[in-house]
Formats: structure tokens, C-alpha cells, sequence
């Protein structure tokens, strides 16, 4: 990995982009100190890819109905990011589950964002599952991926407080703001600090968080540490 590499984001998606967006204000903003290379879809369609042509960042469309099996279409996937030459790999709203292989052959820098404070509520319907569990709390994640869908080692979370009467389009639309401050800061974080994923837990600068990063508390909307110890 070059000092040039480390610093390019490759965005995975497969609709409307608006983590993409998000993602693309931070750069634009000095929120993120990165570039994001090329943005991925296997939706033709996506409207995630006009808007990063309209942002002149370069596309590629790896369209699943035209390969015959998952094995060549996460060939031509892999290659498309190979061909970005990134090195963070982001899942922003891509519907595809991936292989254990192809996650294994990415492992330590692929990341995703989940509407859920994990490991609470892995998959979907995750608004309406919280309020059907009478939760007081509701979130999003972003953590590294790996082969076990949504549970892979957590960095950072945003948290929601779950009103009277809310519904489940009422969280959902509550929350999606703050997952759009969450993974731009989340990569901010990962791009200026050393940050891995060791077995179950997140490792930054050598020491292992006793818990995820909360935005806000531990974790600032560009990327920095702040009253967070690791370890404690």
C-alpha cells in the first residue's frame, strides 16, 4: 500500500448515493482529508452513479444479471476496485451480500454502515424492530466487514433517542442525518489515525476501545479522538 493509496476511497453502491453525497460534502468541506477514486454500482440505474459523474469521479457498473454466477461477478467487482486504486473499500447502501472469500481477500479495509447500534438488530427492518422490542435507544453503525453479515468488529456509533409515538419512517427519517455525519467522520478517523480490526474488537494507535466510538462524545465530525481512552 502506498502513502497515495492509503488515502483513496472506492464507494460501493446500489441506489440513491446519499452516503455517497455525504462522503463527497465531507472532502469537499476539509471534514475529509481523502480522495474519494471511483464509485461502484451493480444497479445501472443507481442514481448514486450520476451523481458522482456529475462530480466528474470516475464509474464503473458491475451489473450482477450479466454474469452468469457470484464467482465472476465478484471477479469483475474485484477488478473494478483494483482499478480504482483505493485502498478503503466503503459499502454505502450496496445491496449485495459478498462472499466469505472475496471479504476474506478484502479483510482490514472494507467498511459499512448499518442502521442499528450493533450487534443489536444484524439485517433489515431495523426501525420497526427496535420499536417492536421497546427500545428506548436507536443508532447506526459503521464497522469493518466480515464474512458474518453486520458483524464485523464495530469502530464507531451514533446514537438516537426513540420519541413516543415514533414510527418506524419517523426513525428512519430521524436517523438518516446522523448516519450522514457518522461514516464521513468514521473515515476521517480512519484515514488520519491507525485503526484495525483485531479478532472482535478495534485497535487505534495500538490500544483496544473497551467500546465503539459515539459521535459526539469520542469521536469529532472530522475524524478526531477526543475525551475517548482507548482501553478504558
Amino acid at each position: 500500500m502506498t502513502e497515495k493509496s492509503a488515502q483513496r476511497i472506492v464507494v460501493l453502491l446500489s441506489g440513491r448515493g446519499s452516503n455517497y453525497r455525504a462522503l463527497r460534502q465531507a472532502q469537499a468541506d476539509g471534514r475529509l482529508d481523502g480522495e474519494i477514486a471511483a464509485v461502484v454500482s451493480d444497479q445501472p440505474d443507481a442514481a448514486g452513479l450520476g451523481l458522482a459523474r456529475d462530480d466528474d469521479i470516475e464509474t464503473f457498473c458491475v451489473p450482477r444479471a450479466q454474469h452468469p454466477d457470484r464467482t465472476t461477478f465478484e471477479q469483475a467487482l474485484a477488478e473494478a476496485i483494483a482499478a480504482s486504486g483505493a485502498h478503503w473499500i466503503v459499502l454505502a447502501g450496496f445491496m449485495r451480500v459478498l462472499s466469505a472469500r472475496f471479504v476474506q481477500a478484502h479483510a482490514g479495509r472494507m467498511v459499512n454502515i448499518h442502521p442499528s447500534l450493533l450487534p443489536r438488530h444484524r439485517g433489515l427492518n431495523t426501525h420497526q424492530r427496535v420499536l417492536a422490542a421497546g427500545e428506548s435507544e436507536h443508532g447506526a453503525s459503521v464497522h469493518f466487514v466480515t464474512p458474518e453479515l453486520d458483524g464485523g468488529p464495530v469502530i464507531s456509533q451514533v446514537r438516537l433517542k426513540v420519541e413516543p409515538g415514533d414510527t418506524a419512517d419517523q426513525l428512519a427519517e430521524r436517523l438518516l442525518p446522523l448516519e450522514h455525519r457518522l461514516f464521513p467522520a468514521t473515515m476521517a478517523l480512519l484515514l488520519r489515525y491507525p485503526v484495525e480490526a483485531r479478532d472482535e474488537s478495534i485497535s487505534i494507535q495500538g490500544k483496544t476501545l473497551s467500546a465503539p466510538l459515539v459521535l459526539g462524545r469520542d469521536l469529532s465530525d472530522d475524524g478526531r479522538l477526543l475525551d475517548r481512552r482507548a482501553g478504558g
